[in-house]
């Protein structure tokens, strides 16, 4: 929260949401009593995301997430950006990776380079939520987070999005991540990828349709190896078939041509 008053340019709104936290967040008020505090039972990020998008009274909103930090001139240059680019209506920056109170190197697989967004996100998500700043018309046309997802919703968001817009990289290292919590979400989920293909199942855009199918094959091979280490039966059966279906689709388009 500091980092949010630490702006060069301050924000109009701030605003809260607990999803049910058991520590003492609500505490925040007594430091800003400014902010918009909303407290829900914990319904999962998703959901608390989407309160706030709703509350938002302005129109353009910029995420934080409670591990993460803003660079002092994040909102100053994405404010710039969007201000001399009227028609891009999303954009997100580079970032620094903080273990440990030490900065770490950015596996290859992250690097931004923002030309084609939904290509670049297709694998792996390589847009952190704190660093988007997006129109709120967007999600009147997109929708809002989707709170099936108990993962990897903000991949499943940046797809849809990419799918219909582009999504500028301001490639500045704006944000700062610290990573390696025990209560992230991402280490306490075997195999991410089964939320990374539920995203891509439910593409129905035909732009990238062989692209789409490409990753999707080589997810569930990877998830089928994953099951059959673990001995996931129902897991099994499942990537199993849904590798025999889509190399079943695969021969019917060769057939086609």
């Amino acid at each position: 929260m500091r980092s949010v008053y630490a702006q060069t340019i301050l924000p109009d709104e701030v605003i809260v949401v607990d999803d049910g936290s058991s520590d003492a967040t609500k505490d925040i008020l007594h430091d800003f009593p400014e902010i918009i505090y909303i407290y829900q039972k914990n319904q999962g990020v998703s959901s608390a995301r989407n309160r706030g998008i709703e509350k938002a009274s302005y129109e353009w909103i910029a995420f934080l997430d409670s591990d993460d930090v803003w660079h002092k001139e994040k909102l100053e240059k994405q404010k710039k950006f969007h201000l001399q680019n009227l028609t891009c209506k999303v954009s997100y920056t580079d970032e620094i990776w903080i273990r440990n109170a030490q900065e770490v190197k950015i596996p290859k697989k992250f690097h931004k380079i923002g030309k084609n967004t939904f290509l670049e996100n297709s694998e792996y998500c390589n847009i952190a939520p704190s660093s988007v700043m997006i129109h709120k018309s967007i999600f009147d046309e997109i929708g809002l987070f989707d709170v099936s997802f108990e993962v990897c919703e903000d991949y499943d968001l940046w797809l849809r999005i990419a799918s219909k817009h582009h999504i500028e990289l301001l490639n500045e290292k704006l944000l700062y991540k610290y990573a390696g919590e025990d209560e992230q979400l991402s280490f306490r989920h075997w195999g991410m990828d089964r939320w990374r293909v539920k995203a891509l199942e439910k593409y129905s855009g035909d732009t990238y349709i062989q692209e789409v199918r490409n990753i999707l094959l080589k997810k569930y091979t990877l998830l089928l190896k994953g099951a059959l280490k673990y001995d996931k039966i129902a897991f099994i059966n499942k990537y199993e078939q849904k590798i025999h279906n889509l190399k079943d689709t695969f021969e019917t388009d060769n057939s086609r041509k």
